[in-house]
């Protein structure tokens, strides 16, 4: 099914029960409810896709948080959830909308249990089966347990007026759900191939997401236990159905399942940019080593150098469909830069030569603005704005990108990036923008890709990494986190090359990758909560830009004139003592990453970042215990 075809089928579904926005603030059974809206397949199916756009994907500014993860270590824009300093609210959108999706969900399901000919639907069944799961896994990882929805909520339901279920519960409930649409998918041959992997839960995406969530509740459990749990009785969901003999299960069922898909071969990491074809442009060099960029705003032919369009991106498993006609994305991602970028995130990227900066020869240091870009790696150089280069569209965004003519007309045609340091921390990302001439605010239409084939690499070397008790063999590596880094332009992690320095560990390493591979895409907290190690990264703990000074020695940011402007790239008045590194900061308890030293620019000061283990889970809202007093708040809040 082409794009056009499965909006077309989408919008007719939602026309059905009034547009999204205006559908969800009302009661759905006078949508859904209905049997005329289930009499065939046809029509099982449109309810299916339009499920689809219930999930949390480009759906404006508001869900810039929860999709970024902002707060973070690695991303300079502050949140309140990631400083650890937010309280208990009377209402939590994400709450009530999950559970709004979820019973559209169950009245799905509740109409293809009783319809006759139940093989002809096993497809979109399959299809609401895994959106079920994939809201209880973000209510799981929001607020640990939660009352499970599996049927239609009625007035008297326990999802309503009943406790909460534990953790282990929840889980459960996730992987028979996922289960049960794996076997229904599978029957049904929903597959990237019969799709065209256009946009529809497949086969493949069931399994990759069981894959994520075996491998989110195996490392929890192994690294958290029971400790964020209370007891079920005055605090807290509890630990019914706890069994410590679980993570492994878990991280067993990760591999497996990461195998299957790595083996399977439907997919591969995009490389489109990279291979620039000899026609494209008059002058390639621009575009060598930018796929990382390109992956992340390709939309037409006019997106990118070598006029591809989203048909060759095979690396997305899961992904929301948006399109500048049908669907566009609604969120102003060229202009507000959402994935902020910190010190501690540069100083994770590795030299070509796959060693950490601390270790490696390459590394040229801080000097000058530019020093610290050379010779890494690529999602670092084609990711973040390097002072003096020129950038297609930045600050002009009617002079955007026309690949068709000289690249050396470039200069004259857009803008050269040089930071303005008056009171940031000076580094800002490209990620999720586009260069494109064709797009104004709000209109840029990538696809939003939930899971891509680099997190199932990742999902592999971690779970073959942890049922190892740190151990993973060469040869496990280069089948999955050295494809990773192939692309990237970073040498292959080795037992031997990181053999030599004790501050390095295999698994230090992996999670390094995956800090880098899947910045910005909403995964960063919740990884460091599942290792046990949040409260250590985001608490008490400044968050930090670029050095005007290292080492007592004045940078080049210091003392740089913009040449367009004619004024000093560091405003000293925008800042003061109390706002720029007096001392060495130990940035990290995770293995191999550098102390920040005197001279950095703080953009969130220590004392602001409260992170503790109660903010390993969200705060029940105090309006739902209000209505039912068997909702147990989390611990310690």
């Amino acid at each position: 099914m082409k794009l056009k075809k499965i909006y077309s089928v989408v919008l007719v579904a939602a026309s059905l029960y009034s547009c999204q926005e205006g559908f969800l603030d009302k009661t759905p059974e006078a949508y859904l409810s209905e049997s005329t809206y289930f009499k065939n397949a046809s029509q099982f199916q449109a309810n299916a896709d339009y499920l689809h756009t219930c999930v949390y994907a480009w759906n404006g500014n508001t869900t810039y948080p929860i999709s970024f993860d902002y707060g973070s270590d690695i991303n300079s824009i502050q949140d309140a959830l990631g400083s650890g300093i937010n309280t208990v609210p009377s209402a939590d959108a994400y709450w009530n909308q999950a559970y709004s999706w979820l019973r559209h969900i169950n009245v799905y399901l509740s109409k293809a249990e009783v319809f006759e000919d139940k093989a002809s639907i096993e497809g979109p069944t399959g299809q609401a089966l895994f959106f079920r799961a994939w809201q209880h896994f973000f209510l799981l990882k929001r607020f640990g347990g939660v009352p499970i929805a599996n049927t239609v909520t009625q007035t008297n339901s326990d999802v309503v007026w009943g406790p909460r279920a534990s953790r282990y519960q929840v889980v459960e409930q996730i992987v028979l759900d996922l289960d049960s649409a794996i076997a229904k998918l599978d029957r049904a041959n929903v597959t990237k191939a019969s799709t065209g992997n256009n946009g529809k839960v497949t086969l493949e995406a069931a399994k990759a997401f069981k894959a994520r969530v075996c491998l989110y509740e195996g490392t929890w459990e192994k690294y958290n236990g029971t400790s964020t749990d209370g007891d079920g009785t005055t605090i807290g969901a509890g630990t019914a159905r706890y069994d410590a003999l679980k993570a492994n299960e878990y991280l067993t069922m990760a591999k497996n399942l990461a195998k299957e898909i790595i083996d399977d071969a439907q997919f591969s990491l995009w490389n489109g940019v990279d291979e620039v074809s000899s026609d494209a442009v008059a002058n390639k060099a621009m575009y060598k080593n930018t796929s990382c960029f390109y992956l992340f705003n390709l939309e037409d032919a006019q997106s990118n150098p070598n006029g591809l369009t989203k048909s060759s991106n095979h690396e997305a498993i899961f992904r929301s469909v948006y399109d500048y006609t049908y669907r566009k994305g609604g969120t102003n991602l060229t202009h507000t830069k959402p994935a902020g970028v910190t010190r501690k995130l540069m100083d994770m990227y590795l030299c070509t030569d796959g060693l950490p900066i601390q270790h490696s020869s390459q590394f040229q240091g801080y000097s000058t603005m530019t020093s610290e870009f050379e010779n890494r790696d690529h999602r670092l150089t084609a990711l973040v704005h390097k002072p003096g280069n020129w950038y297609w569209g930045y600050l002009k965004y009617n002079t955007g990108a026309n690949y068709s003519t000289d690249i050396t007309s470039l200069a004259g045609a857009t803008y050269q990036y040089y930071p303005n340091l008056t009171g940031n921390g000076g580094y800002t990302s490209r990620k999720f923008g586009t260069e494109s001439n064709q797009r104004s605010d709000n209109e840029e239409s990538a696809d939003y890709m939930h899971i891509r084939l680099a997190e199932i690499y990742l999902i592999y070397a971690e779970a073959v990494c942890e049922l190892g008790s740190g151990v993973i063999s060469d040869v496990d590596l280069d089948y999955s986190i050295n494809h990773v880094r192939t692309r990237a332009g970073v040498a292959r992690l080795t037992n031997a090359l990181i053999a030599p320095y004790a501050d390095l560990t295999l698994l230090g390493e992996i999670r390094r990758e995956r800090a880098l591979e899947l910045h910005g895409e909403g995964h960063r907290i919740s990884d460091l909560c599942r290792w046990g190690i949040a409260d250590e990264e985001l608490g008490n703990k400044p968050v930090c830009g670029l050095y005007i000074d290292y080492l007592g020695t004045p940078t080049e940011y210091k003392t740089f004139v913009n040449p367009n402007t004619s004024s000093p790239v560091y405003n000293a008045s925008s800042y003061s003592s109390a706002t720029i590194t007096q001392t060495d900061v130990p940035i990290s308890s995770y293995s191999g990453i550098v102390a920040t030293k005197a001279g950095a620019l703080i953009t969130e000061q220590a004392s602001n970042r409260k992170f503790s283990m109660k903010n390993y889970l969200q705060p029940i809202p105090s309006d739902q215990i209000k209505i039912n007093p068997k909702l147990l708040q989390n611990p310690q809040w």
